[in-house]
């Protein structure tokens, strides 16, 4: 019987769940680690354009919808409030608790994602684009086509990553409603609820640096 319940607690490689759970934590912190390094980089060519351009940048930043953008930060802020509750719920066997929490953690996301979308068609309307397909005569700032570069492949790539995470929480979803998860094995929750919150982190530093430029 305690066979059983030990290959049902841990994979057959690690000495125990515990064994088990540490591994998979510094595993994912690592791989956080190097998701903070990408943003890093990203944030530091921001700062040294900014420092070089920095009429231009407060110029350009009006053109985007800080109402929308403030939007998508409470939102987030919301889904990381809600997926901490799915993770607490797993933790004290609650599995319905936590299926209505990542359901509006999911929930939340989409929202954040149709907003994105409707800041982006506003962009493209307007020409407001990276690079080359900058097409906007109204804006009068030079080099505004680099503003918006850091923009559009800043928030795409935080797009990116709200995609994938919201595939890791369906999963988690589909395996709560299964019952593959109770107070004593919940390692997979607790990762995708680390990645999560590095998402939302990530946004909190877009969210003024962009819309907020001063």
């Amino acid at each position: 019987m305690s066979s059983t319940h030990a290959k049902l607690d841990h994979a057959h490689h690690f000495n125990s769940a515990d064994h088990e759970f540490a591994a998979g934590k510094i595993g994912m912190w690592l791989f956080l680690v190097t998701e903070i390094m990408l943003f890093s980089g990203l944030f530091v060519g921001y700062g040294i354009f900014h420092y070089i351009y920095p009429e231009m940048f407060r110029e350009a930043h009006h053109e985007l919808n800080k109402v929308l953008g403030s939007i998508n930060t409470i939102v987030l802020l919301s889904s990381s409030l809600t997926m901490a509750l799915a993770i607490n719920a797993i933790q004290r066997d609650k599995p319905e608790l936590a299926k209505k929490m990542l359901a509006f953690t999911f929930l939340c996301a989409c929202t954040f994602l149709c907003i994105k979308f409707f800041e982006y068609s506003h962009k493209f309307h307007e020409g407001l684009l990276p690079g080359k397909f900058y097409s906007n005569t109204e804006l009068k700032a030079p080099n505004a086509a680099l503003f918006f570069s850091f923009y559009f492949v800043m928030t795409g790539i935080h797009g990116i990553h709200v995609l994938i995470g919201m595939a890791c929480i369906a999963w988690i979803y589909i395996r709560v409603n299964r019952g593959d998860f109770d107070s004593h094995h919940y390692n997979a929750v607790e990762f995708v609820g680390l990645y999560w919150h590095i998402v939302d982190l990530v946004w909190i530093f877009l969210f003024p640096l962009l819309y907020l430029v001063v």
